[in-house]
């Protein structure tokens, strides 16, 4: 077994030999060797290739690549490669296959074509890695398990016979009885009262709006479905592969919340994800800082892997724009910036053919004779000089709330707005955070809040009873708390906490709210100083909380719209915003509330688009600095540059586009 590589950031990605001639495979290590590429991530689509018939295995050309790889000193993360069943499965045995919300069979022809509760997927797969833990434990080459890949990108949810019957015993271990069940779901609305546990579907296509605790449980089953996957694989490799680290890739984008990775990260040694810049979002460079920041928390405050981001293009936008020169290594730096100490691609060698073949690749299809492959090259031999942070952890004093169960409930069916999106209010807030070079840890409910300044609950819809007496805790403690708008609406089971809004946080902030009032994407309302966005609300301030800001038109005039609850000794104050002011507004009412938590940003007078962050270790810290602009920007901070191999005595001048990291006196 390798160690995996520490002594540097590590380098890598996707490597699919499998694809390429045999001469082809030395020139991909000595290109390895040039580029400082410190691990790759194999086999992860090859089950055709090892399994070629029914328990016929031919794993020749797997040996040779990793012995191959071992000389070269590259440390290899070994697939179980049961991300996608090869034909001749899907052909014997069709009952593995997806069905859609309508009833529609997904046909093989893609990837991922599999039920997610298909025992005899599951049975196929386990006997693969059983293979596989058996053949390569002992190799030397081997590093690191990689289990499946990018769960639930394709195939969830599933609507089939088989998830139905699933779906129903899963409910069974979650409620007592159908009484209960019945109670939960709340159908004595719509007549949907069930009388027997064989009456209950997944919520199929139907005539109208589905129950929403009945798609929200449905959700719960799904991701938990694919997590007995991950368990079932990790089972086997635990028993025949002891000691070697396990992870599977998680996919922390805005677009991806089909998984309560929450859940996930107890059966993973190692939290990784992939990140791909989407053009088509308003602040796609704040989203990577968003995605980096979640995966931080899900990891615990740990540091983390890229498993997969790209070079330059991806191949699945509308228009795939290709990266600026520069951007490669920047992009790569603001995922350590975060607290990635590892950086992978998608993937290594560009292919020639299949749907991916103008995905970019580290090496593309121009070859090494490139400027993007000079590109890695240049970030190769800052990656060497990286590796004294490598463990090193990225300091917080703020923390945004982000509960996937509650972001899949405020998506369900009949909801005050549509066009709301679930992030909205945590993304803006935490942008704004980013815009100042204040870092927030995005984090689970469940986790200390009291070791927070600050704790932002933006847009929470759905909150549990405990949770919701975690973050009175932390402002008890002495933080800042600040609720938006539609948070602490429901319970667990998606039923309203009645009494007037917010809910679980009306005592806390002081407020009471008795309706409504959306905005949607395009309305704005005017306020007291300055505009309200996306919504609003019938708010009254019971006594004891201040109104900070009312609305200034409409039919709430003069209602409160931003309000404040001081606490009394030592206890933090609990701000609530009824609705989500303009960038400027927000900065300024934020300013006030980081000044109240004592939080002050990594860098003083931060250049707008510039991105800062600070990791540590014990005495040791490093600065991050990102020009995400295109003119010289001059930053006041000194210390020696890692990544230009040189001491700054002054102000730091960085090019349009550049990154310094600075090792701080």
């Amino acid at each position: 077994m390798r160690s995996w590589p520490t002594k540097t950031l590590a380098l890598g990605g996707d490597y699919n030999p499998e694809q390429w001639p045999r001469p082809v495979w030395d020139e991909d290590i000595e290109l390895m060797q040039r580029a400082n590429i410190s691990f790759v991530s194999l086999g992860i689509f090859s089950w055709s290739w090892l399994e070629p018939a029914k328990g016929e295995y031919e794993f020749e050309w797997l040996d040779t690549i990793l012995d191959k790889l071992h000389a070269g000193g590259i440390a290899v993360d070994l697939a179980t490669a049961t991300a996608t069943p090869p034909p001749w499965l899907s052909a014997a045995h069709p009952e593995i296959l997806p069905v859609d919300v309508d009833g529609h069979t997904l046909w093989p022809g893609s990837r991922q074509t599999w039920c997610p509760t298909s025992p005899v997927f599951r049975e196929y797969a386990v006997a693969l890695t059983r293979q596989l833990a058996t053949r390569y434990h002992e190799h030397p080459a081997l590093a690191m398990w990689h289990v499946s890949n990018e769960y639930a990108c394709h195939n969830l949810p599933c609507y089939c016979d088989e998830c139905a019957r699933h779906f129903r015993t899963w409910l069974q271990r979650r409620y007592e009885g159908l009484d209960v069940l019945n109670d939960a779901w709340g159908t004595a609305f719509w007549s949907q009262r069930y009388t027997d546990w064989e009456q209950i579907l997944p919520p199929r296509r139907s005539t109208t709006f589905n129950n929403p605790t009945h798609v929200l449980d449905y959700k719960r089953f799904s991701s938990d479905a694919l997590l007995e996957h991950l368990r079932a694989e990790r089972a086997v490799l635990d028993e025949l592969s002891p000691g070697v680290p396990v992870t599977t890739n998680f996919m922390t984008l805005d677009h991806f919340r089909h998984l309560d990775y929450t859940q996930w990260t107890p059966l993973v040694d190692v939290v990784s994800t992939d990140h791909y810049i989407v053009d088509a979002l308003p602040h796609p460079r704040a989203e990577l800082a968003y995605s980096g920041d979640l995966t931080r928390g899900l990891a615990g405050g740990a540091p983390w892997m890229l498993m997969e981001h790209s070079t330059s293009a991806v191949n699945w936008q509308p228009t795939n724009h290709a990266k600026d020169f520069g951007q490669t290594i920047r992009d790569a730096l603001a995922h350590v910036a975060r607290g990635a100490d590892t950086i992978g691609w998608f993937q290594w060698r560009q292919s020639r053919a299949g749907s991916e073949k103008f995905h970019s690749a580290v090496v593309p299809h121009a070859g090494a004779d490139s400027a993007r492959f000079r590109e890695v090259e240049e970030l190769g031999r800052i990656a060497g000089r990286l590796g004294e942070l490598v463990g090193s952890r990225v300091e917080s004093r703020v923390a945004i709330l982000h509960d996937y169960q509650a972001i899949w409930a405020a998506e369900g069916p009949c909801m005050p707005s549509s066009e709301l999106d679930a992030l909205t209010a945590a993304q803006a807030i935490h942008r704004a955070l980013h815009d100042r070079g204040v870092t927030a840890d995005v984090v689970h409910p469940s986790a200390d809040l009291t070791a927070y300044a600050v704790v932002v609950v933006p847009q929470l819809y759905l909150v549990t009873d405990e949770h919701a007496a975690a973050v009175a805790a932390a402002a008890a403690a002495g933080a800042q708390v600040v609720v938006t708008y539609f948070s602490g609406i429901s319970d667990e089971n998606d039923h309203v906490r009645l009494g007037g809004y917010p809910g679980a946080f009306r005592d806390l902030l002081g407020v009471r709210v008795e309706e409504f009032f959306p905005l949607g994407p395009d309305g704005t309302v005017a306020l007291a100083d300055g505009t309200g966005t996306w919504w609003s609300e019938d708010v009254t301030a019971l006594p004891g909380t201040d109104v900070l800001t009312t609305y200034a038109a409409g039919p709430l005039v003069g209602r409160p719209a931003v309000t404040r609850r001081a606490g009394e000794g030592d206890a933090g104050s609990a701000w609530y915003l009824s609705t989500l002011p303009d960038d400027a507004t927000l900065g300024a009412l934020l300013d006030d509330i980081l000044a109240a938590g004592g939080v002050e940003p990594a860098v003083a007078d931060l250049p707008r688009g510039v991105e800062t962050t600070r990791r540590s270790d014990g005495p040791r810290s490093w600065l991050f600095l990102l020009n995400h602009t295109d003119a010289e920007q001059v930053v006041a901070a000194n210390g020696y540059d890692l990544v230009a191999d040189a001491p700054v005595d002054g102000p730091v001048r960085l090019a349009p586009g550049g990154v310094a990291v600075l090792r701080e006196d």
